[in-house]
Order: structure tokens, then sequence, then C-alpha cells
């Protein structure tokens, strides 16, 4: 299982700004990725998914999914 939610680090510690749906005394790995507060740079980060959202989400998908059932 792979996830990846918010922290704030503070006094030396990662604080989980969601909870993680793990058993107590699991052992993880944690990839550290700095969250920048510049609009420009979130702005280009989030192009991709604007386009990946324009390919799944059309039409032709539905005609393709009904082929596919029957």
């Amino acid at each position: 299982m792979s996830t990846a939610v918010d922290a704030i680090y503070q006094k030396g510690l990662l604080q989980l700004l969601a909870p993680l749906p793990l058993p107590e005394h699991s052992r993880v790995r944690v990839a550290v990725e700095l969250i920048s507060d510049d609009p420009e740079r979130s702005e280009w980060l989030s192009h991709p998914h604007r386009q990946l959202e324009k390919v799944w989400d059309n039409d032709a998908d539905d005609v393709f999914n009904e082929l596919l059932a029957s």
C-alpha cells in the first residue's frame, strides 16, 4: 500500500494532518517532499492532472465500456 498525507514539521517531529488507516506499530517508510506555498509552482504541478482528467472524463469511454460489456 502506498499513500500520501500532508504533515507539518515542528520541533523535530512530523505531525500528520490526517490520520492513516494503519494498525498500531505498523512499520512504514517515509519520503519527505517539501511543499512550497508558491502559487506558480502549484499551478505547474496541477497541469498534468488537468490534462489526465480531460483524457479520462470523456464520452468516448462510455461507448468503449458499452462495447466491452456486450
